[in-house]
């Protein structure tokens, strides 16, 4: 195993876990409706958190690839939004601890990224890795959100059943530090939330509430998800707004409906990789696309 030292410092003294659960919420792989996003942001903006430890990010991040923002007022440089890759320790509703990582996905030493996170689980005596995501799907948004679960044993994740069979995706540290706790003996699990591929560029609530559900359902943890799915109701009737509007649009969601429907019938075929006959996420209209542009302005504020 290659050496972590110096890539990260803990808190001294470490806080009272137990045998915590490690939650990992990086940016920078697919994260379609923003939702691994929302469900990290909801986390801290809704539970007391402490950092415990600080990863070195000069020795992990690309600066030039993902220039970090400068705000310039008038004549000076105001602020700098720094990169951070940090661990916090929170407790959930029942007053449960448990560790959230949250910041850029390496862009450098990966390994050794996964050496020290790895001996972070080992000296915090973690029980369970889990990683969370989100993926563009070929599905309507007026279905129930779906999950793609994976673990390092079957145990973990019973009850969930397969969409996709084989495939070959680019690796992320997300899927790759479950590959390697598994190869070491160590518990981990993932969960990708399915979004309408025709609204994965917006932010999509529902699909945040799900994963922190799925984290919920998998280690007991008792996390709060109500505002999510109050803000999921909200997007859900403002985009039926728009599509009782536009005829073209509604028709492919239909088709949608119909081929999810289907698949659900005989859980065959693969939502994910198989051609479809059916219309492209460009034919949903210009109505529909103006409403996504317009949602996010109202979510900046602008």
């Amino acid at each position: 195993m290659l050496d972590p030292k110096g890539l990260f410092e803990l808190t001294d003294p470490r806080p009272d876990l137990g045998r915590p659960v490690l939650l990992h919420a990086l940016t920078g792989f697919i994260d379609a409706g923003a939702a691994g996003r929302l469900a990290r942001q909801h986390l801290l903006e809704s539970l007391n958190s402490t950092v415990i430890a600080r990863f070195d990010i000069d020795q992990l991040f690309d600066y030039r690839s993902r220039r970090p923002l400068m705000h310039f007022a008038a004549d000076h440089w105001e602020s700098y939004d720094d990169p951070k890759l940090e661990l916090h320790a929170l407790r959930d509703d029942d007053d449960t601890p448990f560790l959230l990582l949250t910041g850029p996905e390496p862009d450098l030493q990966w390994e050794r990224f996964i050496a020290a996170v790895t001996s972070i689980v080992r000296d915090l005596d973690v029980r369970l890795a889990v990683g969370i995501h989100a993926i563009p799907m070929s599905v309507p948004h007026t279905r129930p959100t779906g999950v793609t679960a994976h673990g390092t044993r079957p145990e973990l994740i019973a009850g969930y059943e397969p969409w996709i069979a084989n495939v070959q995706v680019p690796a992320s540290i997300t899927n790759l530090l479950e590959y390697r706790l598994g190869q070491q003996g160590q518990d981990a699990i993932g969960f990708a939330a399915h979004v309408p591929h025709y609204l994965a560029e917006s932010e999509y609530p529902q699909a945040a509430e799900l994963l922190l559900a799925s984290v919920s359902r998998a280690t007991g943890l008792l996390l709060p998800v109500e505002e999510l799915r109050e803000a999921g109701e909200r997007v859900r009737a403002e985009v039926e707004r728009q599509l009782t509007d536009n005829q073209q649009a509604s028709a492919v969601v239909h088709a949608l409906e119909e081929q999810y429907d289907a698949f659900m019938r005989g859980r065959g075929g693969n939502l994910l990789t198989e051609p479809t006959p059916l219309p492209t996420a460009d034919e949903l209209g210009a109505e529909l696309e103006r409403f996504l542009a317009e949602h996010h302005r109202r979510d900046l504020g602008e």
